[in-house]
């Protein structure tokens, strides 16, 4: 046995010193293929669904291709990147538009990319509560487990037809597809299933791994991609766990910022959770090593709707990734190191004061006039206050500098929101 483990530790070594040879160049940070291929419907396990029937799990495989090597891609030992699709845990598919731009990018810069579905639903849809909410993220991680596990497989019984290196696997997910990636890397350990949950039930056995395909494989990973998703208990995440990149719009009120209630999407609240914001503070205090983005004055996965938002998204991923495949030192950027952790974010004295340096306002606080400057072009301004309503509203400005009047607006604190060719800024302001 002992030998057996030295030859799988050898194999995975040489594995690795190959993948970091491919990283001359380009290669896993830009688009150097022309296209891809892909290979859809493929079943990698099944399972009982919420509703007591057998349901069959399929993926979609992005491979690279394209004139930059010939006859597509020599290399045969390429990182994988699996995703997970969002949708509330009652909607969305492996072909969503909320991952297939991620999948196809990745696939172009020499990843090979797996967008999987997974068992979706609740028991009692009208009345979502904690152990039904439960259910279904045990469900959707052993399903995630069992895709990772399928890849695995395939690499040791039928001589890895897709060519990936088994050490270099990212979770990824969006929304509840990021929820489940975030489970997937930090509920690791058989006791951090509720006791309330019944894994004596068609569907929920096998304990952390489950019971949805491949077993006998290992469904470890070398770090998570975490875009607009959450955690039940930061406190299951430990020094020496996968590392952990994160993406999540500061005004989101689908999945929670910080540590909040997550709501039901049909209506009511269904449990307490802790949002990227809390999970990289944890991260920040156990050394787990992480890069996390805010997208400020943002709502839910944003990248869905903005170009601007999806090549952030997609640079900083591919920056996170290669670092591990190139063995590279993790360097995150934009405003990660922006972000004081000290600072409650669901109180009203919050962190849009630790924005950046792209833009100056001043005076602030202020009796009367307010100078703007920003790096970008300011195309409108918008003041509201506290209640959320519009005080002021200016528009078709696409100016650098700018200023905001108090005229007639009682002394207190507003949201100054800036948008900008570059996406909007939020800013905190008070007027004395």
């Amino acid at each position: 046995m002992k030998k057996l483990f030295t030859l799988i530790a050898i194999a995975m070594f040489f594995a690795s010193i190959n993948a970091i040879a491919q990283c001359v160049g380009d290669r896993y940070k830009l688009e150097i293929f022309n296209n891809f291929n892909l290979s859809s419907d493929i079943e990698y396990g099944n399972n009982i669904n919420y509703a007591g029937f057998a349901e069959d799990l399929i993926l979609d495989v992005y491979e690279p291709n394209g004139d930059t090597l010939a006859n597509g891609d020599s290399v045969t030992n390429r990182p994988l990147v699996l995703l997970a699709h969002g949708g509330s845990f009652i909607g969305g598919s492996k072909t969503g538009s909320d991952v297939v731009p991620l999948a196809e990018s990745f696939a172009k810069m020499g990843y090979v990319v797996a967008s999987i579905n997974y068992r979706l639903g609740f028991s009692n849809p009208f009345a979502i509560d904690s152990i039904d909410g439960t259910e279904t993220v045990v469900r959707a991680v052993h399903d995630y487990r069992a895709a990772i596990r399928y890849f695995k497989k395939d690499f040791s019984e039928n001589g890895n037809i897709y060519g990936i290196d088994t050490s270099l696997i990212f979770a990824g997910g969006v929304s509840a597809g990021a929820i489940t990636a975030v489970h997937v890397a930090y509920m690791d350990n058989a006791l951090e299933i509720p006791e309330y949950i019944d894994t004596n039930q068609a569907g929920l056995g096998g304990g952390i791994e489950g019971l949805s395909g491949n077993l006998g494989y290992q469904s470890g990973i070398t770090a998570v991609i975490n875009i607009a998703g959450a955690l039940r208990d930061t406190n299951w995440m430990n020094m020496g766990d996968a590392p952990i990149l994160s993406f999540h719009g500061d005004l989101d009120v689908t999945v929670p910022y910080a540590t909040d209630v997550i709501p039901s999407p049909l209506g009511g609240d269904v449990m307490k959770v802790d949002g990227s914001f809390s999970i990289h503070a944890r991260a920040n205090n156990i050394g787990v090593e992480n890069c996390f983005h805010t997208h400020y004055g943002a709502g839910h996965v944003p990248h869905t709707g903005s170009a601007i938002y999806t090549d952030t998204t997609i640079n900083m991923m591919a920056n996170f990734m290669s670092s591990f495949v190139c063995n590279e030192t993790l360097v995150c950027g934009t405003n990660d190191t922006l972000i004081d952790f000290n600072i409650d974010p669901n109180s009203t004295a919050s962190f849009y004061d630790n924005i950046s340096d792209i833009i100056k306002i001043y005076p602030n606080p202020s009796s009367d006039l307010v100078n703007i400057e920003s790096d970008f072009a300011i195309q409108s301004i918008q003041l509201t206050n506290l209640l959320g309503e519009i005080v002021v509203l200016k528009s078709s400005l696409n100016l650098n500098k700018t200023q905001l009047s108090k005229n007639n607006l009682p002394n207190g604190v507003y949201i100054l929101t800036l948008t900008t060719v570059n996406g909007p800024i939020v800013k905190k302001i008070s007027f004395n």
